[in-house]
């Protein structure tokens, strides 16, 4: 199955990035097996699902030939601008059809449902149906267990508010963090403190200190992918952090908002590794299908259960969405769509890492390992200019975000750091983007 699904993606890529053109005719069936080194099976399954797709077209006795799309509204998008700050998928990338046709599923199966206000906890067969879903990430729980979401941000605001077993006040946040999550604790004074994470990982010494000196609510960390970094933890820091939870009795929060994202294997999340209960996880479908979709998981110990579904106390996410979400992971489509964006970010990031290595010959800019996910750090000498950095780059229709605003607004140990995402940028426009960025970095040192 996985083969047949990195032949399907890999042909869809080739489609979307021109190495086969509107009108071409595709490699025989005959052909394209022996290329791949599968069975003719394989590859004629591959073919008729892109046809289902509007991708390519049959004609008999001939072959398959990629279609001539009609422009739409996506052709009025700025093709000169480089973008290497958007974070939303890649418009190209959306299973439109395929989502299509599970909401049109779904209103067949519950439509009379639909006409109810549904359960706060979530439709309960989709519930089930994550158990396995998670399962596939090494998260192994119970359907009572987890609460379905209006996406991860409202499971991060409840559990800020809420009180924990352990009477603590204070959440512990990484430096940098999810931006938007920061300015929430912020604007609602929820009292907030932060340690350092760097592309080589945590302090794990400060971290136990931290746990241990009292008043520590929950640590909230995104374990791999993070953003704005893109850098995973450790096996050996996921394990550490949740003996320490345990040991201190502090809880994690573990937003693992792009377990679907990356071609890592054999990553067990901290989830995995917890023995004491000690560990929320949470879980967005956002990035893999699309934002508009607001639908998330969030996966509680049992203390927690009662209380966090006290603060949730009424059904605020579209029973519809939530069917649709259903039929789309029962159907198998969630797992194809998975590996073909997978592949699409990690081609990208492959891109990338290459620039890099080519322009970046004097290391003016520290970049991390980072293969999978769709966000890197562009780290800085302190002594650059940042905002006319931005600025300048702004005037050759290069878009980046600064690292600013990842911080807490007190905290003083700051990198200088632009974050980079591949969300949405086109391989051809990286080479040059990555360019740029070192030639105007250089021209920085002179200024």
């Amino acid at each position: 199955m996985k083969k047949y699904f990195s032949i399907l993606s890999d042909m869809e890529n080739k489609i979307r990035e021109g190495q086969y053109v509107p009108g071409q005719k595709l490699p025989s069936v005959r052909s394209s097996a022996e290329s791949y080194g599968c069975s003719i099976g394989t590859i004629t399954r591959a073919y008729a699902e892109l046809e289902k797709r509007h991708a390519v077209y049959s004609i008999p006795q001939s072959g398959f030939y990629v279609v001539e799309k009609q422009g739409d509204w996506r052709d009025n998008r700025d093709v000169k601008m480089i973008d290497f700050a958007t974070v939303l998928p890649d418009l190209d990338a959306f299973p439109y059809l395929d989502f299509q046709h599970c909401l049109n599923k779904a209103i067949d199966i519950y439509k009379y449902d639909l006409f109810t206000y549904g359960d706060p906890k979530g439709l309960e067969s989709l519930r089930h149906t994550l158990v396995s879903h998670l399962a596939g990430d090494q998260v192994f729980v119970k359907a009572e267990q987890i609460i379905v979401t209006s996406g991860a941000q409202q499971a991060l605001e409840i559990l800020a508010k809420m009180p924990f077993p352990n009477g603590n006040a204070a959440v512990l946040v990484e430096q940098p963090s999810y931006d938007i999550y920061l300015r929430y604790l912020e604007a609602e004074g929820i009292p907030v403190h932060g340690i350092a994470r760097t592309a080589a990982g945590i302090d794990l010494r400060e971290l136990e200190q931290k746990f241990g000196s009292g008043g520590i609510k929950f640590f909230y960390t995104m374990s791999r992918y993070h953003n704005p970094l893109g850098t995973s933890y450790s096996s050996d820091e996921r394990k550490a952090i949740a003996r320490l939870a345990g040991k201190y009795d502090v809880y994690v929060v573990e937003d693992d908002y792009m377990a679907d994202l990356g071609a890592e294997r054999q990553f067990d999340p901290i989830y995995a590794y917890d023995r004491s209960s000690h560990v929320v996880y949470l879980k967005s479908f956002s990035k893999i299908i699309f934002p508009g979709l607001r639908l998330g998981a969030i996966v509680l110990p049992e203390r927690l259960l009662k209380t966090f579904r006290t603060y949730k106390s009424y059904p605020d996410t579209s029973l519809l969405s939530q069917a649709a979400l259903e039929v789309y992971i029962k159907n198998g489509m969630y797992e194809r769509h998975k590996h073909k964006i997978c592949s699409l970010y990690a081609s990208r990031m492959k891109a990338l890492n290459e620039s890099v290595e080519r322009y970046n010959e004097t290391g003016l800019i520290e970049v991390p390992g980072v293969s999978s996910g769709i966000y890197t750090q562009f780290k800085l000498k302190p002594t650059v200019n940042m905002e006319r950095l931005i600025k300048r780059l702004a005037q050759r229709n290069i878009s980046v975000v600064s690292g600013k605003a990842f911080y807490l607004s007190d905290y003083l140990e700051r990198e200088k750091f632009l974050r980079i995402s591949i969300s949405q940028t086109q391989p051809e426009q990286i080479d040059e983007g990555v360019k740029a960025i070192v030639d105007e970095v250089r021209q920085g040192s002179r200024w």
